[in-house]
């Protein structure tokens, strides 16, 4: 799928995450084990449907190498669209290093722990380059500028996954135009928050709220227009 596939005005940029209930993004070493004990096959339709309808995905450069360690070889509901949606890595080095297996963070260790467990598949990247996953795009520029740049181009709305300084480096600079977050019932106490340093509030409107059995709520935001 091209960039410019479709026709539309400015499109979105929207921040998907799943957050605890106080508002951590995972724990303090990037933990994020407490979000499958919820994640049932309700929940895993609602993020499927925001992720398919995207044009392109966004992230920082130790998001990708986690994502492209993993999805490659996934059988999982989230795989097709994870690995068929272009990418483009945000990075100031200009390029980033081809993913390989070595966990290197407590995110993806976790997820391959899940895997594991449930018997879904073991972990390999040889199924890498016809993915996607091997070449993404790399925005290396302004970070403001560069997603004006992307939100001027026609298609799909923008996916924004992280991580979590990334995540915040887009708050910060009032970039998002919606928030998609998944709220799981379970307090960390302390981790990588998703909203910090701010420099003044950002007031919201609630555009949706979808309750699940599992006790996850999913909410979507938009700031509120002056």
């Amino acid at each position: 799928m091209k960039l410019n596939e479709r026709e539309n005005q400015v499109r979105k940029l929207i921040l998907k995450m799943s957050i605890s209930v106080d508002g951590f993004v995972s724990g303090p070493n990037g933990e994020i084990d407490w979000i499958f004990r919820t994640l049932d096959w309700k929940v895993t339709e609602w993020i499927v449907d925001t992720l398919w309808n995207s044009g392109v995905h966004i992230m920082g450069s130790k998001t990708y190498q986690d994502m492209a360690a993993y999805w490659p070889t996934s059988t999982e509901a989230f795989a097709a669209p994870m690995n068929e949606i272009p990418k483009i890595v945000f990075t100031k080095k200009g390029s980033v290093k081809s993913p390989n297996v070595e966990l290197t963070t407590a995110a993806l260790k976790d997820a391959v722990r899940i895997r594991e467990r449930d018997k879904i598949e073991t972990l390999n990247t040889q199924n890498i380059n016809g993915t996607g996953w091997a070449n993404p795009s790399i925005a290396s520029g302004n970070l403001t500028e560069e997603i004006f740049h992307l939100k001027q181009l026609k298609g799909k709305d923008i996916l924004a996954h992280g991580g979590a300084s990334f995540a915040q480096s887009l708050v910060e600079q009032n970039l998002i135009d919606e928030y998609r977050l998944v709220i799981h019932p379970v307090v960390l106490g302390k981790g990588l928050p998703l909203f910090a340093g701010l420099s003044k509030p950002i007031d919201l409107e609630l555009v949706s709220k979808t309750e699940f059995n599992s006790g996850v709520v999913a909410h979507v935001y938009q700031p509120k227009k002056n």
